[in-house]
């Protein structure tokens, strides 16, 4: 008799420990989600993604307001306009912003000249980079070493493939990839404004690479 009362507290000691740790598991997974719903690692942790620093702004009127983006038509090419300057250096203007408010600007990524990629701003939700277009596109920002604004091997490549991986992601095609002159004139990326066949190879690499995904 003694043995089975005996037995029997053990059994619901074992089975009070699996609860307890399987509502430790369940909390972990609920705050792993939470995590991820406020766009702490979006692209970073999917499938495919490509290598990026996650530095998001902190969320302000300036530079990244919170405003939900429900949907992407398209990805938006830009150039940083200041030659030698990195990812990250961009990255801090962004987030100085808030404190300076200078103007309103931002950027989903930021491509560096090693090819780097820091994302500023998660995808669900608005950059300020693309005026009418801010709230149906995804914006990438590019570094370039000199006046001509001509990306070098290492920005170009990673432009490419981050351009691809977000036309699949959202199922978009080369077509859906364009310039900021394209919405408002301005000459942005200037080197791809000023030489149109670039523009037109650039695109047609980053459909060959959608291909390969």
């Amino acid at each position: 008799m003694r043995l089975i009362i005996g037995g029997g507290i053990v059994l619901l000691a074992v089975i009070m420990i699996f609860l307890m740790v399987r509502k430790a598991m369940d909390a972990g997974k609920t705050e792993k989600t939470e995590k991820t719903s406020e766009g702490t690692s979006q692209e970073a942790g999917l499938e495919g993604a490509p290598d990026m620093d996650v530095q998001l702004l902190t969320v302000n009127e300036y530079s990244r307001p919170g405003i939900a983006l429900n949907q992407v038509n398209g990805v938006v090419i830009h150039y940083t306009a200041n030659p030698g300057s990195s990812a990250r250096a961009n990255r801090d203007y962004f987030e100085g912003l808030k404190d300076n408010h200078t103007t309103k600007a931002s950027s989903h990524f930021i491509v560096g000249l090693e090819g780097e990629i820091v994302q500023c701003i998660p995808t669900a939700e608005i950059s300020y980079a693309s005026n009418d277009r801010n709230s149906d596109t995804i914006s990438i920002e590019c570094c370039h070493p000199d006046e001509t604004g001509q990306f070098n091997t290492a920005t170009y490549d990673s432009v490419v493939n981050l351009t691809a991986w977000l036309c699949k992601r959202f199922g978009l095609t080369s077509e859906a990839v364009i310039r900021h002159y394209d919405i408002t004139g301005k000459e942005c990326p200037k080197y791809f404004v000023e030489n149109a066949d670039a523009w037109d190879t650039f695109r047609a690499d980053v459909e060959q690479k959608l291909a390969e995904l």
